[in-house]
């Protein structure tokens, strides 16, 4: 499947997610394609199932949670434009020039990044990440490759280091304080072409 002009017109708003996402129109074309090959049902919208299809998430350890980033709200269903803006998160940050005042967040901007990266943490959704929600995640990164009793004092040790209002959770503003040295700009970005 090629790139062009026939494969922008079926897409929905085409010159507002290109805008919304900053994606050029050649890698909204390729990620539609990619779309299309994973919409196996040729109905224009994708499941949780259509993800579990890809190697790449099948075999990361927060594949699940990533997945369920794509589908807010208890949506079981998306559509080409949200897998779009969905993915724009993961793009590069470019050096552009200031954004005007009254304009949105960029998609990709680090604050959206860390919004992302936050949520696969703050599964219950309560706005901050409990001990319990730490230990879950590194379960799942470090698996078999550290004792019980390691997990317990790396998730106790990081709350404690992390927590600035002494509540024993992380919460979104203590999150982003302790990543500000983080180049999450490069570590949650992928090169799409």
């Amino acid at each position: 499947m090629g790139c062009n002009a026939s494969t922008l017109a079926k897409i929905h708003n085409v010159d507002e997610l290109i805008l919304e996402t900053g994606f050029s129109s050649s890698h909204i074309c390729h990620l539609y394609n990619r779309f299309h090959s994973l919409d196996k049902d040729d109905k224009g919208l994708l499941n949780r199932g259509d993800f579990q299809n890809i190697s790449e998430l099948a075999v990361n350890p927060l594949g699940d949670r990533i997945i369920n980033n794509f589908f807010p709200d208890r949506v079981d269903l998306i559509d080409f434009n949200s897998f779009a803006r969905t993915l724009a998160r993961f793009r590069p940050v470019e050096n552009s020039p200031k954004k005007e005042p009254d304009s949105p967040e960029p998609i990709n901007s680090r604050a959206n990044k860390l919004k992302f990266a936050f949520q696969l943490y703050d599964q219950d959704k309560d706005g901050k990440i409990s001990n319990n929600e730490l230990l879950q995640v590194l379960r799942l990164m470090l698996g078999v490759q550290v004792t019980e009793e390691q997990l317990d004092n790396i998730t106790d040790r990081t709350i404690q280091e992390a927590d600035l209002d002494g509540d024993n959770a992380i919460s979104f503003e203590e999150f982003k304080k302790s990543l500000e040295k983080v180049d999450v700009e490069t570590v949650l970005s992928i090169r799409f072409l």
